[in-house]
């Protein structure tokens, strides 16, 4: 396959541009994963194919149900083609039930606290300064959005996670939590970009925390060996496969 210029290179993707169509660009997963904003890094031969089919089935299934997307095809494993569009750089993250960094933010929220409907956080990507949550003030402030744009994405982030909640639970897996991004596109359009696949999300299989599927699993390693990391990448592929019913 051919590519063009190198747009962009991040921890876990690359960004080309499309050598006939300037308003596209391919994406290519990397087999890499990592977690303490980097401190943590590993190579899981296998992993960009296996993320890259996962967020190609999760987005084929937001385009259909009318989300607006930057995804256009997947012509191999591991390669998205996608509209060109300037990231936020925001991650925004829908909580269902509080665990993880919310309840150490928060320790006077038990676990398992739900929050209906869906908790909606914002945070500022910035690796040195640990990504730090950032408020409505804080986007406008910045530049970042207006307020009628965050409440878009607010409304916006909502309906992706309970599209993709309802969709998990046909098939008996709760969704805990979901990060996604957005990106605007040269006519001004806020639209859902990069990746969604088996890193930006916690699931739980029957509710329980004990059976996740998850990047929580790496995260939670105390010492990282290859079994532990080839046991990881099974249930990337566990989760792959069922996203595969999302098309």
């Amino acid at each position: 396959m051919q590519y063009g210029t190198k747009l962009a290179e991040g921890k876990t993707k690359i960004i080309y541009a499309h050598p006939e169509d300037q308003s596209l660009a391919y994406m290519l997963q990397k087999d890499s994963i990592s977690a303490g904003d980097g401190a943590r890094r590993n190579e899981i031969e296998g992993k960009g194919a296996i993320s890259g089919r996962t967020s190609a089935n999760v987005f084929a299934l937001l385009n259909r149900s009318g989300v607006r997307t930057h995804y256009k095809a997947d012509p191999e494993p591991g390669v998205m083609v996608v509209e060109r569009c300037a990231m936020l750089p925001l991650e925004v993250v829908m909580r269902r039930l509080a665990t993880g960094s919310y309840c150490r933010r928060h320790p006077e929220t038990p676990e398992g606290t739900r929050f209906s409907p869906p908790l909606v956080e914002f945070f500022y990507k910035d690796d040195a300064n640990h990504d730090p949550q950032i408020d409505l003030a804080g986007i406008v402030e910045k530049g970042l959005a207006t307020a009628e744009e965050v409440h878009f994405i607010e409304q916006e982030g909502t309906r992706v996670f309970e599209l993709l909640e309802q969709t998990w639970a046909e098939r008996g897996v709760q969704l805990v939590d979901l990060k996604i991004e957005f990106g605007r596109t040269p006519d001004g359009a806020l639209i859902v970009a990069d990746m969604i696949d088996n890193d930006s999300w916690r699931l739980w299989p029957d509710g329980d925390k004990s059976k996740m599927l998850d990047k929580q699993i790496y995260r939670n390693l105390q010492t990282v060996t290859d079994e532990a990391l080839q046991n990881l990448k099974a249930k990337y592929e566990e989760v792959r496969d069922i996203t595969e019913s999302f098309r």
